[in-house]
């Protein structure tokens, strides 16, 4: 069995001059000649640090203290593939995952990330790894009818709704024209808890991530996965490892190992189908980083 350390840091948030502050720690790939990669240093350690955003099915902190999750999963099989057996986690808000990247505090985001133009502008991500789509958490009962984020937009403002601060579906709402009644969460747990005391009406998020986590509640279902339409436009999502973009040789080679599994399916599968992923969630093998960057998503419709 790996041995797999845990650090947690506060997932209330790292105040971004912290992150500033912390550039020149170990972790941080140095430009001076002659000196280390990181995927050189990794290699020498054993040893990788990964931020984790504790958002279940994806990667989070079980209740004996391991990490688990999809993409843990895979991260485990990659870096040992890659000759590190040792994988470290911080859990971080979302918000910080890849501030605290490029400063140096991890290696790599292992959150099953969206693949976004911004995101893209700040950070180097893998090839696709988890295709998304989307749903709402509500009260069991689904006591005011909604279906999707146009359902709830509708309401102009009756409905009080949840969002993951800098999550996709954040972005979803705001390119659809912005939303007077928003309820913003720093994590999925919380965006739940809202919806059960009545802060919020409903909560969005990934629909892989609220069917997991909502599996066992007696107060809260889903209403089901749904494609979200931005302008006619479907807003399709894949998630992927976020690393620096100084660190090619760390991402090439792990895109290497990556697809060993994606170009097999049931390898796929025997990793991420214990999270409750499926066959659906495989990304189809023409779809590209460099497409879902480009942010023009018309010529994948």
């Amino acid at each position: 069995m790996k041995r797999r350390t845990i650090t947690t840091a506060s997932v209330a948030g790292i105040g971004v001059a912290a992150l500033a502050l912390a550039g020149c720690t170990s972790t941080a790939p140095s430009d001076g000649e002659g000196d280390a990669s990181t995927l050189q240093k990794i290699q020498d350690e054993g040893s990788i640090t990964l931020a984790i955003a504790s958002e279940q099915p994806y990667s989070w902190v079980d209740g004996s203290g391991e990490p688990t999750g999809a993409t843990i999963a895979m991260h485990e099989q990659i870096f040992s593939a890659l000759g590190v057996d040792n994988i470290e986690v911080e859990e971080v808000a979302w918000d910080n995952l890849i501030p605290g990247l490029n400063a140096g505090r991890w290696d790599a985001v292992s959150a099953g990330m969206s693949i976004t133009p911004d995101r893209c502008a700040e950070a180097a991500f893998s090839d696709p790894e988890i295709m998304y789509t989307t749903t709402l958490a509500v009260p069991k009962g689904n006591p005011d009818g909604l279906t999707d984020l146009d359902s709830v937009l509708e309401t102009d403002g009756e409905i009080k709704l949840a969002v993951q601060s800098g999550a996709i579906e954040d972005g979803y709402v705001e390119s659809l024209g912005g939303y007077d009644n928003i309820v913003q969460v720093d994590t999925a747990s919380s965006g739940l808890e809202n919806v059960q005391s009545g802060r919020a009406d409903a909560f969005a998020l990934t629909a892989v991530s609220l069917d997991w986590m909502t599996q066992d509640m007696d107060d809260l279902e889903t209403t089901g996965p749904f494609v979200q339409e931005i302008d006619g436009i479907k807003q399709i999502g894949a998630g992927a490892t976020v690393f620096r973009p100084a660190d090619t040789e760390l991402l090439e080679a792990y895109n290497e190992e990556l697809a060993n599994i994606t170009g097999d399916e049931q390898a796929y599968l025997d990793l991420v189908e214990p999270f409750g992923f499926s066959a659906e969630n495989l990304p189809p093998a023409d779809l590209t980083t460099e497409q879902l960057c480009s942010g023009d998503l018309e010529e994948l419709q």
